[in-house]
Parts: structure tokens; sequence; C-alpha cells
């Protein structure tokens, strides 16, 4: 008789090589309120406007800063001048807006078609006078989240160097710190100056609402470790200063182009962390950046056992549960991670793209939390084939789907509780104190049919699912 055995180490697989994901260009709705001063130019087809426009209606009571331009079919046929009508778009967006930074995000028509943006933009910005970053956002090459990816690395190009930065340019280029330091007096800023320990600068990259950023500066400065800055700034203007020698760590799983391109063009030292999605995330971000710069970090036991604590009512509902993931928008394997934490079952992580090198240490924390957990380690499927897939949910009976949009309602039709990976990715989740919120998102399923099955509607429910 043989035994047979759990694996001893991360099981990936990869399937058909399709991205089943949301088109990459929606990245446009988080950068451009991010990014204050900046305007998006979409260049794709009527298609790319259609879905903006349906992706973006929950941002109606925001004011837009970007656009659409439509290519048609002389555009496509290359019977039209690209540059002249660029150009026109530009000279009127100037006029309107008068944006610090014109960002071009090409989708697969582009692609397709070959339209060289990145000929056209030096061209053109140097005759309209404002800074025009192209990036590639088609979904032919990315997956969802992967958007932002490109326009980081792009913009990572355009920070400036301290040689070519005045000494009043340089001390306005921290954000943060201008935020952190408002209405203080100048002995209380010195004072805290004086209370940093002495290292290299550290600029974080990805993009997170201010006041997430505020609280990941906060917790790196209890240890006493400043952040020179962040890609992205909240204004193009303040991009922080880039030297060969700094150190930069990302704060999203999905940016490993932004990561390469910081080390090989900018020459940066990268810190490999997992990342800070959970409170055993957050400490386990903070503590490796403590250990770069020789700082032994302090009250981060007791920070997170606190944020346990008050996590419990949350817990004890998938606490036993079983949870798997279809791949959507890269945060698949810190979510995953952070569930088995909670004492949750991942019978399958699927997950789009996988860069191994950037997620090295997340992948490491996972495999760590499995063995403290007493769990098997989870199987890991790039590229995920949505048919094999759902067989593959039918036969193991999760109690909860963490899936795409495309798959939601279907599966919900025939019983099985789902939640949409897109609001894990607009929702905040970083640091110890939106850890709340991210269990808010995981258990909603799950106490809504709670909540039904009280009510008495769990077998009407069921009897027009067999309809």
């Amino acid at each position: 008789m043989t035994v047979a055995k759990e694996p001893s180490a991360l099981n990936f697989e990869c399937e058909t090589g399709n991205y089943h994901t949301f088109c990459p260009i929606s990245c446009v709705a988080w950068l451009y309120q991010k990014i204050e001063d900046s305007f998006f130019l979409v260049i794709g087809t009527k298609t790319c406007g259609y879905f903006l426009q349906n992706a973006m209606g929950v941002m109606i009571f925001a004011e837009p800063r970007y656009a659409m331009a439509e290519l048609e079919e002389g555009d496509i046929s290359a019977q039209l001048n690209d540059y002249e009508e660029l150009k026109r778009l530009c000279e009127q967006i100037k006029r309107d807006r008068n944006p610090s930074v014109i960002v071009w995000i090409g989708t697969c028509t582009t692609e397709i078609i070959k339209t060289d943006l990145e000929g056209l933009a030096p061209k053109l910005e140097a005759e309209i006078g404002i800074p025009i970053i192209v990036a590639r956002a088609n979904g032919l090459d990315y997956a969802f989240t992967q958007g932002e990816d490109t326009v980081l690395a792009a913009m990572a190009n355009r920070c400036p160097e301290k040689t070519l930065v005045s000494e009043t340019d340089k001390s306005d280029r921290n954000a943060i710190q201008k935020l952190l330091n408002f209405g203080k007096k100048k002995e209380d800023i010195a004072q805290e100056e004086s209370e940093y320990i002495k290292h290299p600068p550290l600029i974080l990259f990805g993009s997170l609402p201010d006041h997430v950023v505020t609280q990941l500066t906060l917790e790196l400065k209890k240890q006493g470790i400043k952040v020179s800055g962040w890609l992205p700034a909240k204004r193009f203007t303040e991009l922080p200063i880039l030297e060969e020698g700094y150190y930069v760590a990302g704060v999203n799983p999905f940016l490993s182009r932004t990561a390469t391109t910081l080390m090989r063009r900018r020459k940066c030292k990268l810190i490999g962390t997992p990342f800070p999605i959970g409170p055993d995330g957050t400490r386990a971000w903070v503590e490796k950046i403590c250990s770069v710069f020789g700082i032994t970090p302090t009250g981060l036991d007791e920070r997170e056992a606190q944020i346990w604590e008050n996590l419990e009512q949350y817990v004890k509902l998938i606490r036993g549960k079983s949870v798997f993931f279809m791949g959507d928008n890269l945060l698949e394997i810190s979510l995953a991670r952070f569930l088995f934490r909670c004492g949750m079952t991942v019978q399958e992580i699927g997950i789009p793209y996988m860069d191994k090198r950037y997620q090295a240490a997340e992948l490491a924390f996972l495999e760590k939390t499995c063995q403290e957990m007493g769990v098997p380690l989870p199987r890991i499927v790039e590229k995920p084939d949505s048919y094999n897939q759902v067989q593959r949910i039918y036969k193991l009976k999760p109690d909860l789907v963490i899936t795409g949009m495309a798959h939601a309602n279907p599966l919900e039709a025939r019983g099985i509780n789902t939640k949409w990976s897109v609001e894990f990715t607009f929702a905040q989740i970083h640091g110890f104190g939106n850890a709340r919120d991210l269990l808010e998102l995981v258990t909603r399923p799950l106490r809504r049919n709670n909540n039904l099955k009280d009510l008495g509607w769990d077998q009407l429910v069921k009897e027009e699912a067999k309809v």
C-alpha cells in the first residue's frame, strides 16, 4: 500500500496561455485620480470607448481627465496622418485642461496596425511643450492590473536625477513629507528628522489612495525609516528623484515591469518583499525593509496581534472554509496567503501572469504560512483555462470562488458563492488599518447567504436554480 505524499514545494502549472481578464486600459480609472495633474488619452476603437464608459460608470461623481482617440477605417488602413490627428487632440487637451503630462495609452488596435506611438511622442512633445508618456496597455499582452505596471514603468524613466534638480525643487518633490509636516513648527520638524536612522534613500512604487500612502509611510517612520518619495506621486511635477544606488520597494504584486525598469534603467536596488496585504503581509513588508537597512523593528508583534484580535469576528466566519481563485487581477498569491492565515483552505490559485522573481519573497512567505498553519501547499495555475477551472470547481465544491465578473453570475446560478476579484483592486486592502475592509469583502457573500437562510429564502433559491 502506498501513501500519497503532500507536495514539499509549490506546484506551478500553466494551461492555455489566454488572459481571461478585464482589459488593462481600465487602469486609467484609478491612475487619473491618483496623478492629479495628468491627462490620459486612450488610443483605440469605439469598442475601447464603450468599455471605458461602462468600466468607469462608478466614477461618475469624479471629474474625469481622460479621453478616447478613436481609430476609424481611415486610420486602420493608413490613409490618414496619425501625427496630425494626435497633434490636434493634444493641442485641444492643452487648451482645455493644460495638464502637466499627457499619457498615451496604446490599445490592441495600435499594436495590430503597428502605430509608432514611441516615435511620434517625442516630436509632438517638443512641439506642444507638454511631456507625453507612452504606455502600452493592450489586452493582447497584459492582464487587467498590468496596465498600471506599463504606465509606472514609462513614468520611472521620467523621474529626475539629483544633479538636474535645484535645491528648492528637491525639498518640494517629497510630497508625502510635506503632507506629514503640514502645520508643524520648524523646531518640531527638525526634532522628527533627527529621529530617522541614517540610511540610503528609499522610494516606494505602486498606486494607492493618499491616506493609505500616509499609513504605510508612518509604519516605516515608526521604525526610523524615511520614505524619500512614491511612484507615482500625487502630481507629475513631484515625481521622486531617482539615482543609482537608491533602494526601491513595491506595494503590489503586478508591478514586475516597473521593478525591472527601476533596476536596469535607473540602477536602483530592489528590496524583494512580501506585499503589505493583510496584517501578516504588512508586518513582513516592514520587517524586510528594516532588515535591509540593518534596523531591528519594534512593536510589530503587538501591532499584528491587536489587528488579528480585532478581526476575529470576521475570521471565525471563514475559518475552516474553502476558497478557489479563478485568476484575474494578479493579487491572488497575496490574498491566498492571507486567507491561509485566516484558517481557510485554498483549493487552487489561478493567476493570469506570474513573475517568480518579483514575487519570490511573497511565494516564500506563502510556503512558510502553509507550514506554520499545517496545511498542504496550494496548486498554482498560471493562465488558467476557464472551462477546466469550472469543471474543477464543480468537483471540489468550494465555499467561495473569487473570480472575474464574467463567471460570477453563471456560478451563482449554480449555487456557488462568488466574489468579484475586481473589487479587491479598487478597495483599500493595504496596511494594518485596512485588513478589516479586506475581510469585509471576503465574508460578504457568506454573510449574505447566512441571512438568506435565516429568512427562509435559501430553499426558494435552490428551486429556482433547478428550473
